[in-house]
């Protein structure tokens, strides 16, 4: 929003992660149901126009979907080939919350798809567990619930790798861990994330903070925007920011339509 930062890019520039959740939102949308394959190929297809960002793991396992690579087996190849440290970013986390809007109110269902979305580019338990607890928890902030990450915690129980459970049970308390981290690794997004969407006064402070801490700006920001949104409503965000978003009739025209499945 400020504009011409690390990448030049004029303010209200969308990134990876909103246009991959818009390829997401755009085959619900036209399918009427959640199409793995559909939205590989639409992954491929962005990623074919040369996007200023893109993750690691994401940019190799589209490679694979190139070369002939099924939906299911590129992020997995990538995974296994992937080194301790290298091998679960939060590049399926930031872009699958469109996923929770058509089946809020189905919880097996929102945790099949929500990783089955990351296993595309994103294998890694910690990564699949990690769009399962999110969209679980927006969508049990739809649903109004008091307690929704603990909620998203105890749905998923012992299937959910532990370090990522461990990670944000003291989010769930309304605790403040000691560190928040800003790194592209996905228990730490998900953490600070969840973190400032969960606890802020307000939508605007939510996505302020999280940005500001630095580190992996868009993404962190993306996560706490998704939380934000879910819990405070549109009404809430700053009508500057959606006036400078090219794509914001877009948006809102998928949220209408994803809302009606």
């Amino acid at each position: 929003m400020v504009g011409h930062g690390t990448w030049n890019q004029p303010a209200g520039t969308i990134t990876d992660d909103t246009k991959q959740a818009l390829c997401i939102a755009r085959s619900l949308a036209e399918h009427r149901t959640f199409d793995p394959a559909d939205i590989a190929e639409r992954f491929v297809a962005w990623y074919d126009t040369d996007p200023f960002d893109i993750g690691g793991m994401t940019a190799r396992s589209l490679r694979r979907l190139k070369r002939g690579d099924a939906w299911d087996e590129a992020g997995q190849h990538v995974w296994e080939q992937s080194s301790e440290g290298q091998n679960a970013g939060n590049g399926s986390v930031m872009r699958c919350p469109p996923l929770a809007i058509p089946s809020a109110n189905e919880w097996d269902r929102l945790v099949q798809v929500s990783r089955e979305s990351s296993q595309i580019t994103h294998a890694d338990p910690r990564c699949t567990y990690g769009c399962a607890v999110l969209n679980l928890t927006l969508a049990g902030l739809l649903d109004g619930a008091d307690t929704p990450l603990r909620d998203a915690l105890d749905y998923v129980g012992s299937d959910a790798p532990s370090e990522l459970v461990t990670a944000l049970q003291p989010v769930a308390r309304g605790e403040s861990p000691a560190t928040l981290e800003t790194s592209g690794y996905v228990v730490h997004s998900l953490q600070t994330a969840l973190h400032d969407g969960l606890l802020a006064e307000t939508a605007e402070e939510a996505i302020v903070t999280a940005v500001n801490r630095g580190g992996d700006t868009d993404t962190i920001g993306a996560i706490t925007g998704a939380v934000a949104g879910a819990r405070f409503g549109a009404s809430d965000l700053p009508s500057r920011w959606i006036s400078a978003i090219d794509e914001t009739t877009d948006l809102e025209s998928l949220s209408i339509q994803l809302a009606e499945m």
